[in-house]
């Protein structure tokens, strides 16, 4: 399959949708998920066109594991999680719903579970975190 250039999150890259921005480089992007599982829940993408894992190059995924990484630390700091869940699907029988290569940084607590997928966050919340998270990484 190839690449849709026209997938969200490649809208997201060009500026034509908003977005709340963590953290940002050369070759990636972190950003605020607006249908959070938990709260911190945040997308690391790649900036350079790629579906996902089974088409990245070893460049592409090395930087945003990378990325992956230094959030993920940040969001066990800055919102004092006891644990933090990865997640990355591949097409759509593997549960991919944007086809551009993302990982899912899901801060966690003991005894709390991930909420039910596909229901909208408060957004002025969701700020207040990634105010958190932007922090951290500084």
């Amino acid at each position: 399959m190839s690449y849709d250039d026209q997938n969200i999150f490649a809208k997201i890259l060009r500026g034509e949708i908003p977005s709340t921005k963590v953290y940002e480089d050369d070759e990636t992007l972190c950003f605020m998920d607006i249908f959070p599982r938990a709260d911190g829940h945040c997308l690391v993408i790649p900036k350079t066109p790629c579906r996902n894992l089974l088409d990245a190059s070893a460049e592409q995924l090395n930087a945003v594991v990378a990325t992956t990484q230094k959030v993920a630390k940040a969001a066990m700091t800055a919102l004092a999680a006891d644990g933090i869940t990865v997640q990355q699907f591949n097409e759509g029988p593997g549960g991919q719903e944007v086809f551009h290569l993302h990982f899912h940084i899901l801060p966690r607590h003991e005894g709390v579970a991930l909420r039910r997928p596909g229901q909208p966050g408060d957004m002025a919340q969701i700020g207040e975190i990634a105010e958190k998270l932007r922090a951290a990484l500084t």
